[in-house]
């Protein structure tokens, strides 16, 4: 009975969401979308973490290192150990493969952590930098125990270890 009411008042509320919207689509909803990001900006502001943070988390067991990179930025160069799956794929099936548990740590980095490395981390319009992406994506997927790098570090004097197919010359 609970599955059926949950069914009703979801499709009632996706048929609403859809009838206040000049062009209907209930698979795209905006008004959620900044419900989540609301919500995700109190949580994100308590957990961006240091350098030396993420490297004591990121060694510490059932601890997830995610990459939301391309496939091609990701395979050149990215954290040692990092688990990806580029943003875009993302949905609940892809994430499940490689973070089955909802409530593993998961820390998060982007190409707008790094600098003087722009082969690898090219970096981005700050309010378009992919962690913020990352972090509300991962929540809204109902993910509840993320970290985000919070800082911007030189890419030849940070303490992270990297690994990639192309190790560039300038660490």
């Amino acid at each position: 009975m609970k599955t059926i009411l949950s069914f009703v008042f979801t499709f009632a509320a996706l048929a609403l969401n859809a009838a206040d919207q000049k062009i209907p689509n209930r698979l795209i909803d905006y008004d959620g979308f900044m419900k989540n990001a609301a919500e995700v900006a109190k949580l994100r502001e308590q957990r961006r973490v240091t350098e030396e943070e993420f490297i004591r988390m990121a060694a510490e067991p059932g601890t997830v290192v995610f990459d939301a990179r391309s496939a091609a930025m990701f395979a050149r160069l990215h954290v040692k150990g990092a688990k990806h799956l580029s943003l875009p794929d993302v949905t609940a099936e892809e994430l499940a493969k490689i973070i089955p548990d909802k409530t593993a740590r998961i820390l998060i980095y982007c190409n707008n952590n790094f600098l003087n490395q722009p082969e690898a981390f090219p970096g981005k319009f700050a309010p378009a930098s992919l962690n913020i992406y990352t972090f509300n994506t991962l929540h809204s997927y109902g993910y509840t125990n993320i970290y985000e790098l919070g800082p911007l570090i030189d890419y030849g004097k940070t303490k992270l270890p990297f690994e990639g197919t192309t190790l560039l010359m300038s660490k």
